[in-house]
């Protein structure tokens, strides 16, 4: 295995990113994830339910753990990315895969400041928010498929086959 592959599948710092064959950012970016796709369901399911309050506020709170969530999954991620050798296609993928990640959580925080800012949780999410969190995911689901692309398809903080193969033994 050339050396280039091997240096982005070891940590940069096993203790902050998680150590050979059990990366951290995987696991956290579960938090952001799974909150903002829950509060898109909340924002839907307030204009089709009788009092809507909880669910604009639900759904704004969950913002807000998201955004949390991917600061802290930004961070172990930017050191996984660190590892990838510079110039090559799986580092401009990160790069893409980092850049579309800082720029959902900034809209998914602008959408809570705006949500705050209307301070309406008596009605139905406004469209201009909905539609923001709509866009978002949307953009989430691409870096998503760009995260998969560099873990499954170019093996970044994989373990090497032959580690693999020891799963396999019988």
């Amino acid at each position: 295995m050339s050396s280039e592959r091997q240096q982005a599948k070891r940590p940069v710092s096993a203790v902050l990113a998680g150590p050979y064959g059990h990366p951290f950012h995987p696991i956290l970016v579960t938090v952001p994830i799974g909150a903002w796709i829950a509060s898109l369901v909340f924002d839907l399911a307030s204009h089709v339910v009788e009092d809507p309050a909880f669910l604009a506020e639900g759904a704004q709170w969950l913002i807000a753990i998201g955004v949390l969530g991917a600061l802290a999954a930004a961070s172990v991620g930017f050191l996984d990315l660190l590892g990838i050798p510079t110039g090559t296609p799986a580092f401009r993928t990160g790069l893409v895969h980092m850049s579309l990640n800082l720029a959902v959580t900034a809209a998914f925080a602008a959408g809570f400041l705006w949500r705050r800012a209307i301070d309406d949780h008596h009605g139905p999410v406004s469209a201009g928010p909905l539609a923001l969190s709509v866009v978002s995911v949307a953009v989430l689901a691409v870096s998503g498929y760009l995260g998969g692309k560099l873990a499954y398809h170019y093996g970044v903080r994989v373990a090497d086959e032959t580690t693999q193969a020891a799963g396999f033994r019988h």
